[in-house]
């Protein structure tokens, strides 16, 4: 079983990471965008691309099941008395990555020359 502070350690040594409260539960954000939330103790979403969810999720392990909002494929729930502290890891950076490309930082501005350059 992966303990809930194990998840928190993992999340939050992605860089760029921060912890922040969504809805009563820690959710973890890049870029001001959540990429994983601790449901509670024995359960964590990761949101991945809906085709990873479906794969992983189809798994005969039982540790993902598909989690939905109306319609749209959301989250990876992860039962975390099923998973070791690689595959979260696995997870939780795969869904970091994610949400890094959703969120590029542009490139740097360049400031005009004034007339005496």
């Amino acid at each position: 079983m992966v303990r809930p502070e194990r998840v928190r350690r993992l999340a939050l040594g992605l860089l760029g990471t921060s912890e922040q409260d969504h809805h009563g539960r820690p959710s973890f954000r890049v870029g001001g965008h959540i990429f994983a939330t601790l449901w509670d103790d024995t359960h964590l979403n990761v949101m991945l691309e809906p085709q990873r969810i479906e794969a992983l999720s189809s798994e005969p392990t039982g540790m993902c099941v598909p989690i939905r909002w109306g319609r749209r494929l959301a989250a990876l729930q992860v039962h975390l008395e099923r998973a070791t502290p690689g595959e979260v890891a696995l997870l939780l950076e795969e869904a970091w990555r994610r949400r890094t490309r959703v969120t590029p930082t542009a490139p740097p501005r360049r400031r005009s020359p004034t007339p005496a350059e």
